[in-house]
């Protein structure tokens, strides 16, 4: 008598838990959009704030770590209070969390 065999029905690779994005890339995609609303060039505001386009570019993009007076510096040529950097990152956190199905964070009280 032939043993029993079993079969498995393979879907494909698991899914992977998405990261949350780091808080340099939320500043520099809030950036780049500010930007680029304003249809302005990175090198057009990179000479505003004294920097290199490089520079600007990388913060954009989330590849360099910009410190609070430089996102003052890139936020005031922009016109963009920085409170507005940090509410609109925040909200991309938000929507980053729901779409990944994490729902929102609450606040316990003491």
């Amino acid at each position: 008598m032939e043993p029993q065999r079993r079969l498995t029905l393979v879907t494909g690779a698991p899914e992977q838990p998405r990261e949350e994005p780091l808080v340099r890339e939320l500043y520099g995609r809030v950036l780049r959009d500010a930007r680029r609303d304003q249809d302005r060039s990175l090198e057009d505001v990179a000479a505003e704030v004294g920097m290199s386009k490089q520079y600007l570019s990388e913060i954009e993009r989330g590849k360099k770590e910009p410190s609070s007076e430089m996102l003052r510096a890139v936020c005031g040529a922009l016109g963009l209070p920085v409170e507005h950097l940090l509410f609109r990152s925040g909200r991309r956190i938000g929507a980053t969390n729901r779409s990944a199905g994490r729902g929102t964070p609450t606040m316990l009280a003491a």
